[in-house]
């Protein structure tokens, strides 16, 4: 039995946040700041041939105007790929801190602007004189597969790379199969959209680095690693911290080109920079996720199990790579998720389009292949009139195939392998909490009354906890209080509460007593970053191993003071106390005591056989991913005459390994859902035949709000993962994976009686009448 692992404590960092004690990165502003505004480009491709900065310069209050030519004395290069693969086969990947000569996306910046304050940098903006020559522009994944026009001056090609493999008896499977299928699947163009954007300030000569940087990001320490290797500096001469970050979701876990622009201009000018990403900005210029088109051939016996599959994929990276192949690679290996299909034969090509660059939203390119898997069992089970659940529970894994190896290999070329899952078991749950048995008679009532319900099932798996290393500090101080310090950035997922558990729980003291500082580059010298669902599986087993040797030590070091034995010792209630049953004295010793006996004194030795200090620093390494697992289901109703889907129900049966908070589990749950049914009806970022984006407010480009949410009845399942101490497996984009695939669903069996079908993400009222106008399949 645990004291605080896996309580639904609530949050440790609430109370702060709620009174507004938060420190974002607009709240910091060191003295002599100056204010940037980026010139952007407007056009999607075009060479620049001219620039005139000094009317921009003239305007009072104005104290630079800076091209990338006036870097040359720290650069003159394009930024590092911070993520090179062999599967990127294009020469360039990555944009200049500043456009030099040519511009490949609307919003691409081209010039910095430093001022007294924002608005004077803003009105400078317009003073440059700049002129572009248009050049043909690549703005759809057609367009790009065609080669037709070329998205980079010079370039051979729009491919950016390719993944390609094959498991099994792919013509076998075809060649024996009773029934063959075939469909196309599309996903849309989304992005992030955080409460806060992003923002970066940087001061030269503070605290002895060259350089600090306070960034809106994840990933701390790529940050520094990236820029330190662009300007050919020790890391140890930059120091990056996030403070707190309002949502991250993906985008800002990427190395930017303005992070860059703003370093170098504070450089340049000596002062610091600062620089704070308005919506436009946000519209334009940070990275978005997908699209991707996939056509599917699909053979099955007469029973729906699936003998083969062929996939053929094209993802749309924008202008750049900005975290080389990620997102695409991380569709690729999903494949075949939560299924045993007995083939496969996959292709997945990358290329380059004249919009802005794309790189992981939450999923990180997961839900995309789980929306081809889940229209694939759809189909299925619609072609074989056979019940959608039953053709899943037909090709699951099952609970006593673990450790299952998918049939795929990672990058690395080693199996990827599920540790363990409850797929059936999810199912199962799901089956009887929505009360799938029972569905058709109430859909039938319905019809009667001229409403149209549906119901739409999903199952997944959330590869999570992704290598190497996320490390950790556990320090006991002199005053008894407990610090934890670890790279993972925080952006609002109650990393605070979740180490303050786990060091509670081990070390015998209160969550309260625990103070937490991440997101800092100099707190350990290496930090991957927050992302991929992997911090509560990384630096939550280092903040485990470290609070455990310092126990250790602890127990070890009062032992020795009272000549008794380490394991007739415990600690509780921030003291070390004689375990019951045993001859160890009775009286307690503060763990303050000990913590201040191992800071040492002047002229007083440590005892003998003890280091300074009670602390301990460790990396918990995971050599691969461990896999979370769950089923969704989804109630809705189609308002045929106006298109509209009101979501009745959401009930979501997961299982993330051990919880070590089921609060904050749920709640990761249920701000993933709201992602994704997003994804799955209302976000679309739109841009014309020139590149042009369209949907640039929030009137245009639509997310969900309170008022379109269904009720979400959510169950957990743990089944302890074997491949870390703590059990626990990644939950953060759980709820975004499937969200899409069974909203989708439903409403298709909403209008099934009209054989509308749907087989692209999101579908709009627009679409839902057109369907039904044409009475096809859309």
């Amino acid at each position: 039995m645990t004291k605080f692992i896996g309580k639904p404590i609530p949050r440790i960092e609430d109370p702060r946040l709620l009174k507004g004690q938060g420190r974002y990165i607009d709240d910091i502003t060191p003295p002599g700041t100056l204010h940037a505004a980026f010139l952007r480009s407007d056009v999607a491709h075009g060479r620049i041939d001219y620039i005139d900065v000094e009317p921009a310069r003239n305007l009072p209050g104005v104290h630079a105007v800076l091209k990338m030519s006036d870097f040359a004395a720290y650069s003159k290069a394009r930024m590092p790929q911070p993520a090179p693969i062999p599967a990127i086969t294009a020469e360039v990947t990555t944009p200049y801190p500043l456009a030099l000569d040519e511009v490949c996306f609307v919003g691409e910046p081209i010039a910095i602007i430093l001022a007294e304050s924002r608005a004077i940098a803003e009105d400078a903006v317009p003073l440059i004189d700049v002129e572009i020559s248009q050049l043909p522009v690549v703005a759809s994944l057609a367009a790009a597969k065609k080669c037709e026009a070329i998205v980079r001056d010079g370039a051979p090609t729009n491919l950016a790379g390719r993944f390609k493999t094959q498991y099994g008896d792919v013509e076998s499977g075809f060649a024996n199969a009773t029934h063959e299928f075939l469909i196309q699947v599309k996903t849309h163009r989304g992005g992030g959209h955080s409460m806060e954007g992003r923002g970066v300030i940087c001061q030269p000569g503070f605290e002895g680095h060259q350089l600090t940087l306070w960034t809106s990001t994840q990933i701390p320490h790529a940050v520094q690693r990236n820029l330190a290797l662009y300007l050919g500096v020790a890391e140890a001469d930059i120091r990056v911290a996030a403070p707190d970050v309002g949502g991250g979701f993906g985008p800002k876990g990427i190395v930017y080109p303005e992070e860059f622009a703003v370093a170098l201009a504070a450089l340049k000018l000596k002062q610091p920079v600062k620089w704070i990403e308005d919506r436009r900005e946000h519209f334009l210029s940070c990275v978005q996720q997908r699209d991707q088109h996939w056509t599917a051939e699909i053979a099955t016996d007469g029973k729906g199990v699936v003998e083969a599959v062929r996939l053929r994929g094209l993802n749309d990276c924008g202008a750049y790579l900005p975290y080389g192949l990620l997102l695409p690679m991380n569709t690729f290996f999903q494949f075949p998720g939560p299924y045993t299909w007995k083939a496969l034969d996959i292709e997945l090509e990358a290329y380059f389009t004249n919009l802005t660059p794309t790189s992981p939203v939450r999923g990180a390119g997961r839900p995309s292949a789980n929306f081809v898997m889940e229209r694939i069992m759809d189909e299925v089970a619609l072609q074989l009139d056979l019940d959608p659940a039953e053709v899943r529970r037909r090709n699951l894994v099952a609970s006593d195939m673990y450790p299952h190896q998918t049939g795929m290999k990672n990058p690395a070329g080693l199996p990827i392998t599920h540790d363990s899952g409850s797929h059936n078991q999810c199912l199962d749950v799901l089956s009887e909490q929505l009360n799938i048995s029972n569905f058709e008679s109430r859909k039938a009532d319905a019809a009667h009354e001229g409403r149209y319900l549906g119901q739409g099932i999903a199952c997944y798996v959330e590869d999570s906890g992704i290598p190497p290393f996320e490390g950790a500090t556990v320090r006991i101080e002199g005053t008894g209080k407990v610090i934890v310090e670890t790279p993972a950035a925080n952006q609002g997922q109650g990393h605070t509460t979740i180490f303050a558990q786990i060091c509670a729980e081990v070390l015998g003291v209160d969550p309260t007593d625990v103070t937490v500082r991440s997101g800092d580059t100099q707190t350990l010298p290496y930090g991957i970053g927050t992302l991929g669902s992997r911090v509560a599986v990384t630096a939550g087993n280092s903040v485990y191993a470290a609070a455990k040797k310092v126990r250790a030590k602890t127990l070890r070091y009062a032992a020795d003071m009272l000549a008794c034995e380490p394991d007739s010792l415990h600690l509780r209630d921030k003291h070390v106390c004689a375990l019951p049953g045993t001859d160890a004295p009775t009286e307690p010793i503060p763990l303050a005591r000990i913590a201040m006996e191992l800071r040492g004194v002047a002229g007083v030795p440590v005892r003998r056989g003890f280091s300074p200090g009670l602390e301990a620093t460790e990396y918990a390494t995971m050599i691969a991913p461990v896999f979370s697992n769950g089923a969704v289901g989804i109630e809705v109703e189609v308002d045929t005459a106006l298109g509209a889907v009101e979501l009745k129900r959401c009930v979501f049966v997961h299982d993330c390994g051990r919880m070590l908070n089921p609060l904050l589990v749920e709640g990761q749950i249920i701000g993933g859902a709201v992602h994704g049914i997003g994804n799955a009806l209302f976000e679309r970022m739109v841009h014309d035949e020139a590149g042009q984006p369209v949907s640039m407010n929030y009137g245009e480009y639509l997310m969900p709000m309170a008022t379109e949410m269904p009720s979400f009845e959510i169950t957990h399942l743990e089944t302890p993962s074997p491949n870390n101490a703590l059990g626990v497996k990644g939950a953060g984009e759980s709820g975004t994976i499937p969200m899409a695939s069974a909203v989708v669903a439903a409403v298709e069996n909403a209008l099934s009686a009209q054989g509308v079908r749907f087989f692209h993400h999101p579908i709009t009222p627009q679409d839902i009448v057109a369907a039904l106008r044409c009475d096809v399949p859309s």
